[in-house]
Order: C-alpha cells, then sequence, then structure tokens
C-alpha cells in the first residue's frame, strides 16, 4: 500500500510543501506591509512588427471591466476611425476618454511642420490625461513613432 494520495503526494511532501509555502507568505507579507499608497508604472511596448497597440488596448479594455477611468490618446491615427475607437467611443466613453491626435504617418503627410505640431498638441493631452486623477490608466498609442 502507498502512502501517496490520488494525486501522486505523499503526506511527508504535501507537508514540505504547506511549510514552503507559509514562509513564501510570510516573507510576501513582511515585503507588502512596506508598500504604502500607490506609486505610477510605465510600460513601454516597443519593436517590430504586431502587437504593441494590441497589447495597450487589451490593458484598457480590463480596465473597463473593472470600471477604472482610463484614457487613450492616439499620436498617429487621428484620421482613421479605427475598430479600437469606435469600440471605446460607441459603448465606454463613459470609462474611458478616447483621443485621436494625430494626422497620419509622416511619411503619408510628409510636413514636418505640421507633424511636429501634431506631436505637440498630442502630448499636451497626454500630459492633462496623465495629470487627471480620475484616470487609473492613460495609454500614449504610437507615441513612440511621434517621438522619432
Amino acid at each position: 500500500m502507498s502512502d501517496k494520495s490520488e494525486t501522486g503526494v505523499s503526506e511527508e511532501e504535501a507537508a514540505r510543501h504547506a511549510s514552503k509555502m507559509a514562509k513564501k507568505k510570510a516573507a510576501r507579507d513582511r515585503m507588502m506591509k512596506t508598500k504604502d499608497g500607490e506609486k505610477g508604472l510605465i510600460i513601454v511596448h516597443t519593436g517590430p512588427g504586431k502587437g504593441k497597440s494590441s497589447s495597450g488596448f487589451g490593458m484598457i479594455m480590463r480596465c473597463i471591466a473593472h470600471k477604472m477611468p482610463s484614457a487613450v490618446v492616439q499620436f498617429i491615427k487621428g484620421a482613421w476611425q479605427t475598430g479600437e475607437r469606435t469600440l471605446i467611443e460607441e459603448n465606454f466613453s463613459d470609462l474611458c476618454q478616447f483621443y485621436a491626435m494625430g494626422e497620419g504617418f509622416t511619411w503619408e503627410t510628409q510636413d514636418k511642420a505640421r507633424d511636429i505640431a501634431a506631436a505637440q498638441k498630442g502630448w499636451e493631452k497626454a500630459k492633462e490625461m496623465i495629470r487627471d486623477e480620475r484616470n487609473t490608466m492613460v495609454l500614449l498609442d504610437e507615441i513612440n513613432i511621434a517621438l522619432r
């Protein structure tokens, strides 16, 4: 007869595991006691290819699902009606402000002064949204392109 349960874990292994997890929990609890107040977090998604905006909008959707006010400032796709913009403006405008500030990719506009002005206008809106304490999250979509 085996001393292992149906899961294949012996009582001795289960006790060792429980002890190890109790120590981890105690250490984590001590660390969490040192945390006071909320602090900001900046997450940067960069690199070639797809997925950066999708990841950002996934985080915005999580905020919306938890009823946390948020905002999006898009730096490039101002003139385009995108799916994420339509979804947020038509269904979640009470929880997420959406500002499409750009005029298209710089290789399309080919007007440096106009592109700089649009980026500066976008940055002013971004600062306003970041400073608004009601916002849990502010997505600065395509800011890396505008900075470049």
